[in-house]
């Protein structure tokens, strides 16, 4: 993807800093997921990173987690990184153009839901891994292809198309990775439930998660889309499942 992409993928989440954390219910909860898994490991002395750091939440679950270790935060979009704690340290960069110069050589990577976001996911998680300290961890979490199987339904069943963001797979993750350092990897089912569709689509745009390389739908096509969402029989509920890649991996 263009450069084009990646500033508007910046911009949209900087317009929505001040909205995200009351919509990131999700994100919240895997960020701790993931620095649960991070507190069982040996991670070496040294630095902490946490790569698309966003409003803070996955650097916030380490530090509760690991309350000795302070975690360095790097994100693309300003208005996110003002959320931070004042004390925190943090530097402001499109993880596009690669990794920062950073204070140190880092023992730890971390990364919750930034990772798609990115123009070559696969070379990125590479790069990552090799600028490891020799035993360092790099941990991650991203929503990964197989996600919104309904979203995708449904959109067949209108006739409109699927706007939903593309995702990198499983296994283009896993085979970009030498498989004696995964040192964890689990793929978890998470599944959002709404009496109405547009709730359950609505609070991707106000985290700023609504960019997509796809051309937006119309009103009309946005109302066929809605129509046709399956939905419980019995309650009419309507759902939309995640697919979370979770992979600790060791250098």
């Amino acid at each position: 993807m263009s450069s084009g992409w990646s500033s508007l993928v910046l911009k949209n989440f900087d317009e929505a800093a001040s909205t995200y954390n009351g919509q990131a219910r999700l994100q919240r909860a895997v960020a701790w997921r993931l620095a649960k898994h991070c507190a069982k490991q040996q991670i070496p002395e040294g630095l902490w990173v946490d790569l698309g750091s966003g409003t803070g939440l996955m650097a916030n679950a380490l530090e509760a987690c690991i309350p000795q270790r302070t975690v360095f935060r790097v994100d693309g979009c300003s208005e996110m990184l003002k959320l931070h704690h004042r004390h925190r340290p943090s530097q402001l960069w499109d993880l596009n153009l690669g990794l920062p110069p950073l204070p140190g050589l880092p023992t730890l990577l971390v990364s919750s839901f930034a990772l798609h976001w990115l123009s070559n996911p696969q070379d990125q998680l590479k790069e990552w891994l090799a600028a490891l300290a020799p035993g360092g961890l790099l941990a991650l979490a991203l929503p990964v292809h197989g996600s919104f199987p309904q979203w995708h339904h449904a959109a067949a069943a209108a006739g409109v198309a699927c706007s939903a963001m593309p995702l990198p797979s499983q296994s283009s993750l896993l085979d970009a990775l030498p498989r004696h350092c995964i040192r964890y990897q689990q793929l978890h089912h998470f599944t959002q439930q709404s009496a109405e569709v547009f709730s359950l689509l609505r609070p991707m745009r106000q985290m700023g998660a609504q960019s997509s390389p796809y051309p937006a739908l119309g009103v009309a096509s946005w109302r066929r889309l809605a129509q046709a969402w399956p939905s419980h029989q019995k309650d009419g509920v309507a759902e939309l499942t995640w697919l979370i890649q979770l992979l600790l991996i060791q250098r």
